[in-house]
């Protein structure tokens, strides 16, 4: 087994092709997963369970998560609104169930239709199915807050806010705590106040973030969730993505330059990075329309570069 001293999940194929007009052949969407996992990442984030009347991209979650079910070594995990979308990952098997709601209550209006207190009480009844299914059969649950670090309809979120629900979530049993920033508003500083602020109340329960490089602080972000503890985070190759009820957002913080960037900081990750560019090609053969992002792409890995692996063996 790899020595990961951080975990990255890729998001790409849930959050990054959500809004893309152009539906990904599912077999491309297989290979996509199989070479990206065949690069060392741990898990991926394969679709959402949501109707396809709603987003098309998804028209193919079943398919796609029982094939990525049968990818060796891989975590699949699938995002999901409410209870429904979680009787379909119970159906499935998945390994994880991301559950989504936002800190801001238009947004969680706009994306999923109802007030805040409502998603903490489906909340709570998907994790008592979860709990009472037999002990092989259990997927993981996690507790997403949306527009944790701000809003493109209500702006700055309350610290509190933010607060109140990752507790209300984790008290409800959550595995694990994913805080994001939906719309690429957070700066370091915010980070480190809300990220320090969560982590004290709920203790040792895992946290994880989710930035977007909307205004260009996505790795700026990382370095301020590392420094509060955070070892696990959300990216998307190339940088793909954005929320459909979210105003300007634009792509996540791209996968490659984050697993370059901890690598470089002596943290393994696990993943190959000559390997992970070159999953893009799939990406960019399949969906030729689709704006894709990277420095680590452009530039390619420094001259005599040496892997954080390879630094911690010697």
């Amino acid at each position: 087994m790899k020595q990961r001293d951080v975990m990255v999940r890729e998001v790409g194929l849930r959050d990054g092709l959500q809004i893309h007009p152009t539906f990904m052949p599912t077999d491309r969407k297989i290979a996509w997963i199989e070479a990206e996992a065949a690069a060392g990442v741990p898990e991926i984030e394969v679709t959402s369970y949501v109707p396809p009347k709603l987003i098309p991209q998804f028209a193919d979650a079943e398919e796609v998560t029982r094939r990525a079910l049968s990818v060796p070594g891989l975590t699949v995990s699938a995002l999901i609104p409410n209870s429904k979308g979680a009787g379909r990952g119970f159906a499935l098997g998945v390994h994880k169930l991301n559950f989504v709601m936002s800190v801001s209550r238009t947004h969680n209006l706009k994306n999923v239709r109802r007030e805040r207190e409502e998603s903490v009480a489906d909340f709570r009844r998907i994790v008592e199915s979860a709990r009472a299914r037999p002990e092989g059969g259990r997927p993981i649950v996690v507790g997403g807050l949306s527009t944790a670090l701000g809003c493109s309809y209500e702006g700055r979120v309350p610290v509190a806010d933010v607060v109140r629900y990752a507790l209300q979530l984790a008290e409800a049993g959550a595995d694990e705590i994913v805080v994001a920033d939906t719309v690429g508003y957070a700066d370091p500083a915010q980070v480190r106040t809300v990220f320090k602020a969560v982590m004290a109340e709920i203790g040792a329960l895992p946290v994880a973030a989710h930035f977007h490089d909307t205004r260009g602080t996505g790795l700026a972000n990382v370095g301020a969730a590392l420094e509060c503890g955070v070892r696990r985070f959300d990216a998307s190759l190339a940088g793909l993505g954005g929320c459909p009820f979210a105003p300007g957002a634009t792509g996540n913080i791209v996968m490659d330059d984050l697993c370059f960037m901890l690598d470089s900081m002596g943290l393994r990750t696990g993943v190959d990075l000559e390997q992970l560019l070159r999953v893009r090609s799939i990406v960019r053969e399949s969906l030729p329309d689709i704006a894709m992002q990277g420095a680590l792409a452009r530039a390619g890995l420094p001259r005599n570069y040496v892997r954080a692996e390879e630094r911690c063996a010697a």
